[in-house]
């Protein structure tokens, strides 16, 4: 009994102790307080090189806002004039969340804060083939309309998009605030 009693202390010692060094192990490895945040927008695409259905620009919105950290992600089709085929002018309505660092949300009606850590995301990389090349405008215009959205930094990005020609180059990555794993559950 007296060795099952030792053991427990022992043990309720050491949790005790590794429990009062995450904060200082989270700040270590760049973990911050953050909160989600409602973001809404409408966006037309306009390309001369790749030409998108409703459903196809839908798709690759959803996908690359999924990449990076939105959650409770609505994407809708938009203002199409063709039911099927590229559409002239494709767009989207998206309603989703984000995360901002709980600092900058003073006074704002704001949920729980949940940790999260700042992680490097590419959404085209430098040595991409001709198929997703093609995509250059895409990747620009996202990252024009779409990234202000989202608390990033170090963003990387290079394009050689040619209107009609697909050339190699375009490059898109991009260090995002994203939910810790153990906060990331909730999703």
């Amino acid at each position: 009994m007296r060795l099952k009693a030792l053991f427990l202390a022992t043990a309720a010692a050491v949790a005790g102790a590794l429990l009062g060094t995450l904060p200082a192990v989270a700040a270590a490895h760049g973990s911050i307080e953050a909160v989600w945040a409602p973001r809404r927008i409408t966006f037309f695409y306009q390309g001369f090189t790749t030409h998108y259905s409703c459903d196809g620009l839908r798709d690759q919105i959803r996908e690359m806002l999924a990449k990076v950290g939105a959650r409770h992600l609505e994407v809708r089709e938009y203002g199409c004039t063709r039911l099927v085929g590229a559409d002239p002018f494709p767009g989207v309505r998206v309603v989703m969340q984000v995360l901002v660092p709980a600092s900058s949300v003073h006074g704002q009606k704001a949920g729980p804060a949940v940790p999260a850590h700042w992680q490097n995301v590419v959404l085209m990389p430098s040595n991409a083939g001709f198929e997703e090349q093609g995509n250059c405008e895409l990747i620009e215009q996202f990252k024009q309309t779409f990234l202000p959205l989202f608390t990033t930094r170090h963003i990387r990005y290079g394009s050689n998009c040619v209107p009609h020609q697909l050339t190699l180059g375009t490059h898109l990555s991009v260090e995002v605030l994203m939910p810790d794993t153990t906060s990331a559950r909730g999703r």
